[in-house]
């Protein structure tokens, strides 16, 4: 994707994806410019959850044509597992190769099918403990890396605009400080939110910002 478009394989995304505490950031802003340009909510593409379960956060990503990627963040790092519909399911291949501290979000139903049977074409993780930085089974992914590339963007704002102007076709397009303000995680002002999309007022993201757990402070 854009500035991502290099990325060549999973080991060539690990080594370009930030931290998992400065990647927990960038799915929180990545989800509250997505409200603030999509009014549905079924219409966006990135969305968070602070209070997916206990002591568990997640980010995720559909893009309307049955690609995704869920991101649980929790006390024992972050796991991550992506679907390309046009790939075969490789869980039973990846998933054994999980550790033991993210067993539960590998084999979690919410990312599977309707039957509850695992999907995933592509998974990763990181732990707290450690200098091991981002782990992968050594199967292969068989496809979907591609979706996590906005994640890896050298420069994130720049990324999310040129996708966001092909995605949205914005009347107006934001404006690139503006997109940058809200993937830095300062609080909203009517200025910045009117920036982005002139059509929508600050009071009316009153709801979504709660339910991100954008900061305000």
């Amino acid at each position: 994707m854009h500035d991502t478009h290099d990325i060549p394989d999973l080991r060539g995304l690990l080594a370009r994806l930030p931290d998992p505490a400065s990647l927990r950031d960038r799915c929180r802003g990545l989800a509250m410019l997505e409200a603030i340009l999509g009014p549905d909510w079924e219409d966006r593409y990135y969305s968070f959850d602070p209070q997916w379960g206990e002591g568990e956060e997640t980010a995720s990503m559909r893009n309307g044509e049955g690609d995704d990627w869920f991101m649980v963040f929790s006390d024992a790092g972050v796991y991550a597992r992506g679907l390309d519909r046009t790939a075969p399911n490789a869980a039973p291949q990846l998933l054994p190769e999980v550790p033991g501290p993210f067993r539960a979000q590998a084999e979690e139903p919410a990312f599977g099918g309707g039957d509850g049977v695992p999907l995933a074409t592509v998974c990763f993780w990181h732990g707290t403990g450690g200098d091991d930085g981002w782990q992968a089974p050594s199967a292969a992914p068989t496809g979907g890396v591609e979706l996590f590339a906005l994640l890896a963007a050298a420069d994130p704002a720049r990324a999310y605009l040129e996708w966001a102007e092909e995605y949205y076709e914005p009347e107006h397009a934001p404006e690139p400080a503006a997109v940058a303000h809200v993937l830095a995680l300062r609080p909203l002002t009517a200025a910045v939110v009117a920036a982005i999309d002139p059509d929508v007022e600050l009071a009316d993201l009153a709801e979504d910002i709660a339910a991100i757990g954008y900061p305000t402070t």
